[in-house]
């Protein structure tokens, strides 16, 4: 057979392979971005109901009770969240309950409403996640495919959520296996996370815009012929360390604080108590209530918030540690969310303190900070790079990856997720990446999660 033969039969494979795949994930894509279109209205609705009614802060640790008891009696195994939906992609399992996708919605909206530091990312992953399994039963896939279809509903999730379709893609792809990315699942993933952002924008809904106003080509130092300044590049460089180890401080202090309270308290429901009781308790030391909920914006003038973070004097030296410390307590004693918006404060208002004590520009290093310690805490600085290009722009782009890939580095093998496996060691030599796989294994056993190393 000639090879004009052989070469349009394979084309034709790769055809109805797309066709099958865009079916297969549509119903999942509509029904993912109408229900973040639901979930981030709802939490629009909590978030002005509790800064016009401060006084439902108070009720946050019988609102923690509330959400134990919910999942005590209705979740089962759905309390695992985003590291159930990687174990069931890894490896088949018992599956994920449908009821997954309304309880972690009614909690994470109880958690906004009452004052809990959290995010809306988990959240919209784990609607993914619970739809696709539905639908992958329902269509009656292999374990194959139906990992595929996992993947297209988190990325579903995460692209309607924030408004970034080819970020959401490249986060599922990514976020599975440290250094290692599949692209069997390429085209789905980019088809559900697009479709479920057209549906959910379709909404009377909207995401926040972000602004960053320098522009690497106002800079260009003694080298005409390089399009960005190498000493601030040297700076975004250093900022990128400092990123990488919030990220890593995150991981860590979340890990151990639920590994403790799980060992140190026998009565379970007290754990949310202490929770929201440390978390109102904080709060009102710093004589502040801008670290609870969201933190996208602030309801009073000069308050600290991600938007803010962008101007000059918009963030104190230490707001990114208290929002750490608050997001840390929230969703490792019980409350429900996501982290990365929380990361994104904590970037933001860490890139501004930085640019202050360097003598960078505010608004890019805050930009930087924003995608970056979600880079490290996670680990997947392609799919960060790409939200930089999204949410703000391609002007600075070469920034972006310089950030995010130092960021990457410097968070270690930690991560928010612990059934975020290992493909390839962050460490060039052979001796060092089997020292290292040893100990994430350890790490991993200890903190929770499933000690494997791909």
């Amino acid at each position: 057979m000639s090879e004009t033969p052989k070469l349009a039969f394979e084309q034709l494979r790769i055809a109805r392979h797309l066709v099958r795949w865009s079916l297969l994930v549509l119903p999942v894509s509509i029904a993912v971005g109408a229900m973040v279109a639901l979930f981030l209205w709802l939490l629009e609705a909590a978030t002005h109901i509790r800064q016009a009614n401060l006084w439902l802060i108070g009720l946050l640790p019988l609102a923690g009770i509330g959400i134990y008891w919910l999942y005590s009696r209705y979740g089962k195994n759905t309390e695992a969240g985003n590291n159930l939906i990687m174990d069931e992609i890894h490896e088949p399992g018992g599956g994920i309950p449908f009821r997954m996708a309304p309880l972690v919605l009614i909690t994470t909206v109880i958690t906004h409403l009452f004052g809990g530091s959290a995010g809306r990312e988990g959240t919209a992953v784990q609607m993914g996640g619970s739809v696709a399994d539905y639908c992958a039963k329902k269509f009656g896939l292999k374990h194959e495919d139906k990992r595929i279809l996992l993947m297209a509903g988190m990325a579903a999730g995460f692209g309607a959520v924030f408004g970034t379709p080819v970020t959401g893609a490249i986060f599922a792809l990514e976020v599975l296996a440290v250094g290692r990315i599949k692209y069997d699942a390429l085209m789905p993933c980019l088809i559900a996370s697009l479709v479920a952002d057209i549906v959910c924008t379709s909404f009377p809904i909207s995401h926040t815009h972000y602004h960053i106003g320098y522009s690497a080509k106002e800079a260009v130092g003694a080298l005409p012929f390089i399009s960005f300044d190498l000493v601030l590049l040297l700076k975004v460089l250093m900022a990128g360390a400092c990123f990488g180890l919030a990220s890593y401080g995150f991981a860590e202090l979340s890990h151990r604080l639920k590994a403790k309270s799980q060992q140190w308290m026998t009565r379970k429901w007290l754990i949310p108590v202490v929770g929201a009781v440390l978390v109102l308790g904080i709060s009102y030391l710093l004589g502040t209530t801008d670290y609870l909920g969201l933190g996208v914006t602030s309801p009073h003038e000069g308050g600290v918030s991600i938007m803010s973070a962008f101007s000059e004097g918009g963030a104190e030296s230490f707001s990114w540690f208290w929002k750490l410390l608050l997001t840390a307590i929230t969703l490792s004693l019980g409350f429900k969310g996501g982290e990365v918006t929380p990361l994104f404060f904590i970037g933001a208002t860490l890139g501004n303190t930085l640019a202050m004590v360097m003598g960078a520009p505010v608004d890019l290093f805050a930009g930087l900070g924003f995608i970056a310690v979600f880079a490290g805490a996670t680990n997947t600085p392609l799919a960060c790079t790409m939200m930089g290009i999204e949410l703000f722009g391609a002007e600075n782009a070469i920034y972006y990856g310089v950030a995010c890939f130092t960021a990457y580095y410097f968070s270690g093998h930690t991560g928010i997720y612990t059934s975020q496996r290992v493909a390839v060691s962050k460490f060039h030599t052979t001796e060092r990446q089997e020292s290292t796989l040893k100990d994430i294994k350890t790490n991993k056993k200890q903190y929770g999660g499933k000690p494997t190393v791909d």
